[in-house]
């Protein structure tokens, strides 16, 4: 897990994506062209939740997520998604 010197306001949460398959269960490898965005994730930063509601997800969760869900962005090079708790599906 990566160390990040963003800190989320409110509700948000940083969350570092899974690696896209490589190949299926059957051992075929699959192109660059048609690897499926991973919809699961590790949270790597929280916010402080909002006064009513505080986030229920910490720093090392590993959660599921929506496909479309969050917004990419890229701290020193590396690929991150920052999204809203609600944006969260389930903690695996």
């Amino acid at each position: 897990m990566s160390k990040v010197s963003l800190k989320p306001l409110a509700d948000r949460v940083l969350v570092e994506p899974a690696q896209a398959e490589e190949t299926t269960s059957s051992g075929i490898i699959i192109p660059d062209t048609a690897k499926e965005k991973p919809q699961k994730g590790s949270i790597v930063a929280v916010g402080g939740g909002k006064k009513d509601e505080p986030l229920t997800v910490k720093v090392g969760d590993t959660i599921l997520y929506g496909k479309y869900a969050g917004t990419e962005i890229t701290i020193e090079g590396k690929e991150y998604l920052i999204m809203r708790e609600s944006d969260i599906f389930a903690i695996i």
